[in-house]
């Protein structure tokens, strides 16, 4: 009998811990959760807790895939709104709508391989880089054209909207600037032989070529042009903000921070075949310097404890 009573006491003793495990869990879930709830409504986003994101759907940086923000920069923002308990409201367009929804305040961000510039630095609010990357001039393998004399008489395409789109119309003897909607237009008159060159994003195009190596591409690095400071740049990646949103613009940068200190920009990166280190290694100097960053700014680079070398990385190097 006293052992039965043991017994009872003993299970009666478990079931109330685990009870009170449980009921500490939630009860933590529930702050994490309020905690969450506070910062969303101090970010001052145009709907209480949610997110408008302004894209274009060029892979592999965004798209939308079941609802959910995909691709290399989606998923960092997608991250990013989940930290801040925010969520997503994803609105598609063509490059140049975004940057006028955002300009215009109809979008509290845009963002997909956006380059700085010091002109989009005055209409909008822009983060810290999450990536870098230069000019690359997209060509049939037959060819290797490296400079901005290769470019005359020759067809040279491009988005309308894209920073470089002024720089490119003076290039001397130029042969004809197409600009196109969609990436997607480019890439098909490139590989119809239609464009002598195309100037994209470097992580679409290098997706491009290892999807479908049928089509002969591959990209080569433009030489730089005193006369071309835009092209000549390599290019801080951020995301842009409406310009009033201090507060969001403010907790957007520390989590960039944060993707940068855990190797997660760069892991996202790989998982769309984007591997090599020159993505993460900024302009020196930077151009943002007296712009937009006091002189004291440093640019973000990878943590101690990434791997700069490696392919596919998905996690911080052991």
């Amino acid at each position: 009998m006293e052992r039965a009573t043991r017994r009872l006491t003993f299970r009666a003793t478990v079931a109330a811990r685990s009870r009170l495990m449980v009921l500490s869990l939630l009860a933590g879930l529930l702050v994490l959760s309020a905690g969450a709830q506070a910062l969303a409504q101090e970010l001052d986003t145009l709907e209480a807790g949610k997110l408008n994101v302004a894209f274009n759907g060029d892979m592999p940086m965004t798209s939308l895939a079941d609802g959910q923000m995909i691709g290399s920069d989606g998923k960092m923002i997608a991250a990013i709104a989940e930290t801040l308990g925010l969520e997503i409201v994803p609105q598609q367009m063509d490059w140049a709508a975004a940057i006028e929804s955002t300009t215009s305040g109809r979008v509290d961000l845009m963002l997909g391989a956006m380059g700085w510039t010091a002109e989009r630095s005055e209409v909008m609010l822009l983060t810290d880089p999450i990536y870098y990357f230069g000019t690359l001039l997209a060509q049939k393998t037959e060819n290797n054209y490296s400079t901005f004399a290769d470019m005359e008489g020759k067809r040279v395409g491009t988005v309308t909207g894209f920073t470089l789109v002024p720089e490119l119309k003076e290039v001397p003897g130029i042969g004809e600037v197409g600009l196109y909607d969609t990436s997607d237009g480019v890439m098909r008159d490139l590989v119809a032989g239609r464009l002598d060159m195309a100037i994209l994003d470097p992580p679409l195009v290098a997706l491009a070529i290892k999807e479908h190596p049928e089509w002969a591409l591959h990209q080569v690095a433009l030489e730089p042009d005193p006369a071309f400071p835009i092209m000549s740049t390599k290019y801080n990646v951020i995301m842009g903000i409406r310009k009033d949103a201090t507060a969001l613009h403010d907790a957007v940068n520390a989590e960039i921070a944060n993707l940068w200190a855990t190797c997660t920009n760069q892991a996202l990166m790989a998982e769309y075949g984007v591997t090599d280190a020159s993505f993460f290694v900024p302009p020196d100097p930077n151009p943002r310097l007296g712009v937009d960053r006091d002189e004291g700014w440093e640019s973000p680079t990878l943590g101690a404890d990434c791997d700069m070398n490696a392919e596919g990385v998905a996690t911080p190097a052991a």
